[in-house]
């Protein structure tokens, strides 16, 4: 793609609206070129960053967000944080193993299915305006990771509710607009519904401006390498070792009985109460609740690390 075909389509939200209409029908990358907001004791936190468009590495086909399911949980033999397969709509072993839990009809399994969900993500780039709790960021790209509730943002801003207001493209240089994030602590959850899109405009005054920019952005696909995947067979081992388990299709579900001595066993193999407290509220923190599911697994991953 030349950067004088992006500036011809940039007003196009066909392509985008599209994509979003199928994705509502259906790690091993560098941590340091996230961007994460930082937030205060309280749980509070505020930038202003500008989403942009698809990186000239992936091509004219290329999109201005991936999506990414991932899994996050502990079980007697460990911690399993593994990306998902069914990522690219194909089968996977929790997801399946999660089925037969919820298809056994006893609500003991049934929590247990819900604490070993699949994780939801998105993945733009974008070009950080103002960080206040870390300035070194401002005028820098880096790759950004959220949830259901920011993406619902995005695409309010592409399909607006109200015939008075004006359709925007969010990703685009010349004619998007800056998205205020605003995180507040809601019910000892990170609460999302305070964020909004300012009036559109271009990032730059410049044209070099905005080509330089564009030209700092990551690869989307190279998130989605296979080699960022586990196959089937090497996911489907790592749960059985996780959760103890001999075979996971086609396995006895086990009863309300079993799964309790089986989170005894975990509890036992715990350092101390107090570590087992902390790590079981984060990850129902980042699996479960009512808030969006933007959290990255790189608290679960330092925590299997240190196993």
């Amino acid at each position: 793609m030349s950067f004088q075909n992006l500036k011809r389509n940039s007003s196009n939200l066909e392509k985008l609206t599209k994509a979003v209409e199928a994705l509502n029908q259906s790690n091993n990358f560098d941590q340091d070129k996230y961007w994460k907001c930082e937030t205060d004791k309280a749980g509070n936190g505020y930038a202003v960053i500008r989403f942009l468009p698809a990186s000239p590495i992936d091509g004219d086909d290329g999109l201005p967000w991936i999506k990414l399911f991932s899994h996050g949980f502990q079980g007697p033999g460990g911690w399993y944080i593994e990306n998902s397969l069914t990522t690219f709509n194909e089968k996977d072993p929790v997801s399946e193993y999660n089925s037969q839990l919820w298809n056994s009809g006893i609500e003991a399994n049934k929590e247990i299915a819900r604490k070993q969900k699949r994780k939801l993500s998105y993945i733009s780039n974008i070009y950080v305006v103002d960080d206040p709790k870390n300035p070194e960021n401002n005028g820098k790209v880096f790759l950004f990771k959220y949830g259901k509730k920011i993406f619902e943002k995005i695409t309010q801003a592409m399909n607006p509710e109200f015939e008075d207001e004006q359709a925007i493209n969010p990703f685009d240089l010349w004619n998007g607009a800056n998205f205020k994030l605003k995180i507040r602590k809601v019910e000892g959850y990170q609460n999302y519904d305070k964020s909004e899109f300012d009036k559109p405009g271009p990032l730059k005054e410049s044209d070099a401006e905005l080509e330089k920019i564009w030209n700092q952005e990551n690869s989307l696909n190279e998130l989605l390498d296979r080699k960022n995947f586990k196959s089937y067979d090497q996911l489907k081992d790592r749960l059985n070792k996780v959760l103890g388990l001999g075979n996971v299709i086609g396995a006895k579900v086990q009863t309300p009985e079993q799964m309790a001595a089986r989170k005894l066993r975990a509890e036992e193999d715990a350092i101390d109460d107090e570590v087992g407290m902390t790590q079981e509220s984060s990850l129902n923190t980042a699996v479960g609740g009512t808030v969006d599911e933007d959290d990255d697994l790189e608290y679960f991953k330092k925590l299997a690390a240190e196993e």
